[in-house]
């Protein structure tokens, strides 16, 4: 009877360990999506006034990598990143000239370390943003 209970226990703590770290997991990778969305959105908004142009469809503005990329970490250098660790700006360009793409990664620990789960694994987010002028 003892073994069976001593397993019960074990099964038990594997599972609340499990689910605080699968939940952990999903809130530090919504921070991090939620500051990729956010350096995206910067992206967005680093396109050059001069380069505005009327189309049929509206006004339509033209973006650039490198100003995609500067607008990203400039805003990544002032947004608060406190409790994500080694944060990494992986990517930040357009890939048409009308969206801004960035990529973000960073390191994750469980908040209970055991032999069933990873000590630290790299999480990535990736968001787009468009340009919209009305």
């Amino acid at each position: 009877m003892l073994p069976l209970f001593g397993g019960a226990v074990i099964l038990g703590l594997v599972i609340i360990f499990g689910i605080s770290a699968a939940t952990s997991l999903l809130i530090e990778r919504q921070r991090l999506f939620a500051l990729a969305d956010s350096a995206a959105l910067a992206g967005a908004e680093s396109f050059d006034p001069a380069t505005l142009s009327l189309t049929p469809s509206g006004i339509q503005a033209a973006l650039e990598s490198p100003r995609v990329a500067s607008a990203a970490e400039s805003f990544l250098s002032r947004a608060d990143s406190a409790g994500l660790e080694s944060l990494v700006l992986e990517a930040a360009h357009t890939p048409d000239g009308r969206h801004a793409e960035v990529r973000l990664s960073s390191m994750w620990a469980p908040p209970v370390v055991s032999d069933f789960f990873p000590a630290s694994l790299r999480i990535s987010a990736t968001a787009r943003s468009q340009v919209f002028i009305h």
